[in-house]
């Protein structure tokens, strides 16, 4: 079959990145890195626990297990056996947006990852034994990393309160009751309905020729159809009213501190640019470094080490969430210190930010460690696949991470503050604490 070629090209650096388009919709993103003869190849589905709806949440991250259970060609556990034996790399992640597969190898053996890939993008066969025994894997891991870790849980909490509306309140491995009445079914409902060329965008960044690694792509995944899904729903979180406040009493060594505002992601001041300014965006990035960027930050030098009120202490924003996400605050309080204390102490940080400008050289040693991270983080091709994959799973243009240093580097003291005094008010905060219970005597039940 002839297939349609749609290719751009922009530079990155010293590095070139082309884009390509499949007549079955599979988006193909190329970007040469020729300092070794490796290669990275990743697959990105667009669609994770943000997709999902009550009684099947979890099932992204259960159809991610189930995608090394076999296929017709190659039977359970082979996909990683040939991998490896190539002397490669294979793993997969999903997300609130997203679920994404990757390969590192040799370039020579970048047709064999193309090859397995095609092969199960719409040929798994999700076989009922494998499937029971791979949700019980998953439900040990939500046991483990979630019921059975205290601060886990508290944050989990946490999402499922600030968000009312918004499918970011399920929890990326699903609730437990889902999973343990989840089936092959659900599974299988949820492949054929996203797992497609024309929902994936493939991402490869190594030692490669953009036209051979098309070729290659061509060969592989041209044959496979599209499908036919509708758009989903929109899914938007209702308006804030007041502050939310929950407590969550378990089990635990410390006492722990979260607090979460909700805040514009880049794709809120793409698709509104009118009320929500690009800049902002940029802001909340420099005011996370601010806050919480290195021992100079402004939360480990104050409540930390001059106030002694907080053992540790960290601000995170992630702007590139698909939808309306949250701008956190997380403390522990020092041994003699309670939850109130430390909970006032961050609110003074949050106050002087809406009362004071920020110094001219603080808000440049900032800016320098943001960029300085994102520079550094170029080193890795891993890194660079990823950032084209997160940008495009959110429906945001992966060129965008071209105009990141010189919006960082743009961004003023008044738009620090700003945005701290208009979306960092009680009207979208919810504060969530720890509370500590003592563990069980032995013996007893």
């Amino acid at each position: 079959m002839l297939l349609g070629l749609a290719c751009t090209a922009v530079g990155f650096g010293a590095a070139e990145v082309r884009e390509f388009t499949l007549d079955n919709g599979l988006e193909l993103i190329v970007q040469e890195d020729h300092r070794a003869p490796v290669v990275v190849s990743q697959v990105w589905y667009k669609v994770g626990s943000s997709y999902e709806h009550e009684g099947i949440t979890g099932v992204s991250h259960a159809l991610e297990h189930m995608m090394f259970q076999g296929t017709e060609r190659h039977p359970a556990g082979e996909f990683s056996r040939l991998i490896s034996a190539s002397g490669g790399e294979e793993n997969a992640f999903t997300g609130s947006d997203y679920t994404a597969y990757f390969q590192k190898m040799a370039k020579e053996n970048l047709s064999l990852s193309f090859e397995m890939e095609a092969d199960r993008m719409r040929g798994l066969t999700l076989p009922e034994q494998e499937f029971a025994k791979e949700i019980k894997v998953v439900m040990e891991e939500r046991r483990l990393r979630t019921d059975d870790k205290p601060e886990s849980l508290m944050a989990e909490t946490a999402m499922a309160v600030a968000f009312e509306t918004s499918p970011y309140r399920h929890p990326v491995i699903g609730w437990m009751h889902d999973l343990e009445a989840m089936t092959v079914a659900d599974l299988r409902a949820w492949y054929e309905r996203w797992y497609a060329p024309d929902n994936a965008t493939l991402v490869v960044v190594g030692d490669v020729e953009p036209r051979a690694v098309f070729d290659l792509a061509k060969r592989y995944f041209g044959p496979l159809s599209s499908s036919t899904r509708p758009a989903p729903k929109p899914a938007r979180e209702v308006a804030q009213k007041g502050q939310r406040r929950v407590t969550v009493r378990e089990v635990a060594r410390l006492p722990q501190l979260l607090m979460a505002y909700k805040v514009p992601v880049l794709t809120s001041a793409v698709a509104n640019p009118a009320q929500i300014p690009r800049a902002e965006v940029f802001a909340l990035e420099v005011l996370a470094e601010l806050l919480s960027g290195g021992d100079s930050a402004r939360l480990p030098r104050h409540l930390v080490r001059e106030q002694e009120v907080a053992a540790s202490a960290n601000a995170g924003y992630n702007l590139g969430d698909r939808l309306e996400s949250l701008f956190t605050l997380e403390a522990i309080p020092a041994e003699g210190r309670d939850l109130a204390a430390l909970e006032s102490a961050l609110r003074r940080e949050i106050e002087r930010l809406r009362s004071e400008s920020v110094p001219a050289e603080e808000i440049d040693r900032v800016k320098a460690r943001v960029i300085a991270r994102k520079v550094f983080e170029q080193d890795s091709m891993f890194y660079q696949a990823m950032l084209i994959g997160f940008l495009e799973s959110a429906g945001l243009d992966w060129r965008l991470k071209d105009q990141y240093l010189d919006a960082v580097k743009a961004v003023t003291a008044e738009e620090v503050r700003a945005v701290a005094t208009k979306y960092l008010t009680d009207d979208r905060l919810t504060v969530a604490v720890l509370e500590p219970l003592p563990a069980p005597a032995a013996g007893r039940h």
